[in-house]
């Protein structure tokens, strides 16, 4: 791959100037009914229930037919959504939440304390991937009556972090569909059943994905489209081409090239903006398996940061959207950002060829010391950058990388179920609380199989501790210090790498009224989404 400096600066400096101003003026307009809303969707996963799989993947179209019980509004403050309100006792053991009436499931069938219940005890606890760590200690959700449902915890949850984990880890499926049969195999994973805006109507495997307009939905006169369509196109490239020819309205997540973002950024019949995306920030990752005794090798792992010139790949390839990582706190997290005096990883080769003789690992001939599988996800041109420059910065110390590609589906399947992989590489992603959706990257005894959660057969009996104290603390200022040492264990000990932090670039088209309104736009309900003609 031919990477150049000069091309990448110019692409990230035409981004920088076309997102500064990412929104424009319209005079007072009435909202439109009607409309296809055609959207980009670059990676399957084998899985549109939110409730069973917190990923964005899932939420662009989980998150419209699907509801969780609260979300963000513009200002990232929490909104009641399929909950009205919500309090805590004093002691932070009992959170009672009181139910929106009158909401139906697509089916027809009432939504009711029940089905908050049973995807609390069955989903949320058990099976969905941030939620395990979160519901740690949730003994039981009461239900008495229709409209209350009361959580029951063994240790404090503060109130705050329960609310900031809600809107992605709060989706809500209904328990007549789901309570015979095993949960993760119900057909209805592929063909959701929720109270949202919109009603499934058919998913083609590498096709499309549809959904239209729920007549019955609880918000009055909402939502304005007819339908939505997310079509599956995994060339960057062809999905840009077909924005260009008004065939697609929006691709999100950093789903184009860098150039392509650029290029679209000076057109004006489309809108290139961050905004919209601040409630997911992300970090680049690089994940081991120390199931290989290379890499259960502190020496190792740390030979590997050490030989990789992260500022170099951040000037010439991202640019302005992305900086140095510190850690798996990133710097936007004004109330948890513990600084860069964490144990941190400076480019130098020479240390890292000291490591890995250290370690036992010698160059042999040719200067070869072992070979390593990299995984990389298919989510971005960044991870697919990221993993070729890991690539090439590791060949320089004897180590050879073969990078294996798959789809989302088999890249998750490899990673997290099957452990069939030596590295990874892929996104983290911040969402506005370190227990909601980075702890359980660390944290040991996770589900096999649950996406982006431990699955590095690597235990640390002082960081769970850690984890779980400050998941249950609610004094915000100590919370904050068991942060600090949680990132300090975290960048010790090293069984991630975290070193780039970025923010996710959105291209739409400028009818789009009512987008990128919220900090987690892309994956909240779009029930006041219009199209202006």
């Amino acid at each position: 791959m031919d990477f150049t400096r000069r091309a990448a600066l110019m692409t990230s400096a035409a981004i920088a100037s076309s997102v500064l101003f990412p929104e424009r003026s319209f005079a007072q307009e009435t909202p439109r009914k009607g409309g296809v809303f055609s959207v980009h969707y670059g990676a399957e996963q084998r899985m549109l229930n939110p409730s069973l799989q917190a990923s964005t993947g899932v939420y662009i179209v989980g998150g419209k037919i699907q509801e969780p019980l609260v979300d963000l509004d513009a200002r990232g403050q929490t909104v009641g959504v399929l909950a009205e309100s919500w309090e805590s006792s004093p002691d932070g053991k009992t959170i009672t939440f009181k139910l929106r009436q009158g909401v139906t499931w697509h089916d027809g069938k009432p939504f009711t304390s029940a089905d908050v219940q049973f995807t609390a005890m069955n989903m949320w606890k058990k099976i969905l991937n941030y939620g395990s760590t979160l519901q740690l200690f949730l003994t039981a959700v009461d239900t008495p009556d229709p409209l209350t449902a009361v959580f029951r915890y063994e240790r404090p949850m503060p109130l705050n972090l329960l609310l900031r984990a809600l809107p992605d880890l709060g989706y809500v499926s209904p328990k007549h569909l789901y309570e015979n049969g095993d949960i993760r195999q119900n057909p209805v994973n592929l063909a959701p059943v929720g109270t949202g805006p919109f009603k499934f109507v058919q998913y083609e495997r590498g096709q499309h994905i549809i959904a239209d307009r729920n007549p019955n939905y609880w918000r009055p006169n909402a939502p304005y489209l007819d339908r939505i369509v997310w079509r599956v196109i995994t060339d960057r490239a062809a999905a840009a081409a077909q924005l260009e020819a008004g065939q697609l309205h929006y691709s999100p997540f950093s789903g184009l090239t860098i150039s392509d973002m650029a290029r679209l950024g000076k057109d004006p019949r489309f809108i290139v903006s961050t905004k919209g995306n601040e409630g997911n920030a992300r970090t680049n990752t690089l994940e081991f398996n120390f199931r290989r005794k290379e890499l259960a090798d502190i020496r190792v792992r740390k030979a590997i940061a050490h030989a990789i010139n992260v500022p170099f790949f951040i000037e010439n390839f991202l640019g302005d959207f992305a900086k140095l990582g510190t850690g798996p706190i990133p710097s936007v997290s004004t109330d948890f950002y513990p600084g860069a005096d964490t144990p941190q990883y400076a480019y130098d080769k020479a240390l890292a060829a000291k490591l890995l003789d250290e370690a036992g690992f010698r160059a042999g001939a040719g200067g070869a010391r072992f070979s390593l599988r990299l995984l990389p996800a298919p989510w971005g041109e960044d991870v697919s950058l990221w993993a070729t420059f890991i690539q090439q910065s590791l060949s320089e110390i004897g180590v050879r990388v073969e990078i294996v590609r798959n789809d989302g589906g088999g890249f998750l399947k490899q990673v997290y179920d099957d452990h069939a992989f030596d590295i990874a590489t892929g996104w983290h992603q911040y969402r506005n609380d370190p227990a909601v959706s980075t702890t359980v990257w660390y944290r040991s005894g996770q589900p096999k199989g649950a996406p982006w959660t431990n699955q590095w057969g690597w235990t640390d009996a002082t960081i769970d501790k850690i984890i779980d104290d400050a998941a249950t603390e609610v004094d915000p200022v100590k919370r904050k210090a068991l942060y600090r040492d949680f990132v300090t264990r975290a960048n010790g000990e090293l069984p991630i790498w975290m070193p780039i932090e970025q923010i996710f670039v959105t291209v739409i088209n400028a009818k789009a009224r009512n987008h990128s309104n919220t900090p987690r736009w892309g994956s909240s309900t779009w029930h006041d989404l219009w199209l202006a003609e």
